[in-house]
Formats: structure tokens, sequence, C-alpha cells
């Protein structure tokens, strides 16, 4: 039997994506984000019109987008409730965020130079895609304040060993990316770690037993 919800979150579950920018001041910027998918050489990407990563894209027309793998839940978290923009919105403070001007140094992640974008990749992620912004389109209407971001993807780099020999194809059963499932960090079909972003948005949590309970979170 199926029930009408009236879900608050739509995140069914899609890869986390470390998308890097420049500021204006050329330092780098690092945000994780979950509305992302790709078809051909073209990613969309979806962004809240108030994150600093959002006005970098519209400034700066380029990017990397780093995957990580479900090993680098930690260093992801680290990012959860922080942003760029020194004036913090006051929804995202209500959710507990902050400040972050050092995003690669917070998450206890490298910057690695890109070949033909200004922002750096994340060296620890085996999957980095350089991408330049072709078109962008606000989404969601008044209540959601969000833009759409067409990138194409100009050069891709893999770690060696996720490529299947003579190919130029990424090898599926090797490849274990990290998931986001409403907000909780998942790898191989299991929840890695508690997660601060479910907290910030005071998403249920699922006790070792099995009973869910409401976050204490603010939402």
């Amino acid at each position: 039997m199926h029930v009408v919800p009236g879900l608050k979150v739509l995140y069914f579950g899609t890869p986390v994506v470390l998308v890097s920018t420049r500021n204006e001041d050329g330092t780098a910027n690092l945000a994780p984000i979950s509305s992302a998918w790709w078809l051909g050489q073209y990613a969309m990407l979806g962004l809240g019109d108030a994150a600093r990563t959002t006005a970098n894209l519209l400034r700066e027309r380029e990017c990397v987008l780093s995957l990580p793998s479900s090993a680098l839940a930690d260093a992801v978290d680290r990012l959860a409730l922080t942003t760029g923009r020194p004036d913090v919105p006051e929804k995202k403070a209500k959710q507990g965020y902050r400040y972050e001007p050092e995003k690669f140094a917070a998450a206890h992640l490298t910057e690695q130079p890109s070949d033909l974008v200004r922002p750096p990749r994340v060296a620890e992620c085996p999957v980095q895609l350089e991408c330049r912004v072709v078109a962008a389109h606000p989404f969601g209407g008044p209540a959601l304040h969000a833009t759409a971001f067409q990138a194409e993807v100009l050069r891709t780099h893999v770690e060696e060993d996720l490529v299947v020999p003579d190919t130029h194809h990424v090898d599926p059963e090797g490849w274990d990316p990290l998931i986001t499932k409403f907000c909780e960090f998942y790898g191989g079909g299991h929840r890695l770690r508690p997660s601060r972003l479910a907290d910030g948005w005071n998403m249920p949590h699922q006790r070792p037993g099995g009973e869910r309970t409401a976050r204490t979170g603010t939402a």
C-alpha cells in the first residue's frame, strides 16, 4: 500500500560531487553537492543561489567536479555545514553552518593543479572532471531560489586502477562512489557514518535496532 507522506526532501540517492571553484581573490573554494547528473560529455549541477559556489560559477564559468569514493566519507563530512561566504545566510546559520575560508584544509584534502581550468582538482578523489559552464538556468521557482548549471567536461582524470585495461571505460566493480541518500552517507549499499548535514536538516535517524527517531538538530 502506498501512502502520501508529503516528503520534505527528494535526495533518493546520488553520488557526492566535490565542486572546486575560484573565489574573487583567486583562492580555491570547495563544496560538496548531491544534485548532479551526466549525459554524454555534459553535467547538470543544481545549487542554491545563496552558495558561494553559485556566485563563483556565474563569474568564472569553470570548475572541477571531483568524485570521492566511499572511503572519503569522513573528509566530505568535515565540509558539511560550512560555507565560503563570510556573511553566512540567516537560514544556513540557523542550521548550524559556519564560515570556512580554507575548505581544502578543513576537509584534510589536497589541491592538485588542473590542466585546462583554474580551479584545482581534489588529489584524493579517484575521478576528477575539469569543466566549463556553458549555460545557467534559474530553477525551482521563488520558493527554492536555485540555479541549474550545464557544464561541459573538458578533461577527465581517473585513477589507473579504475580503468578497464586497454579500454576507455571505468570498471564498475572497482568504482565505489560515495552516495548520499536523504543526507546520509552510503557506500557499497551500507550506511557509513553519521552525517552532520543530516543533523543540520533534522533528518530522521536510524538506530542500530532499526527504530527511527527524529534528530535533535535545528531545522
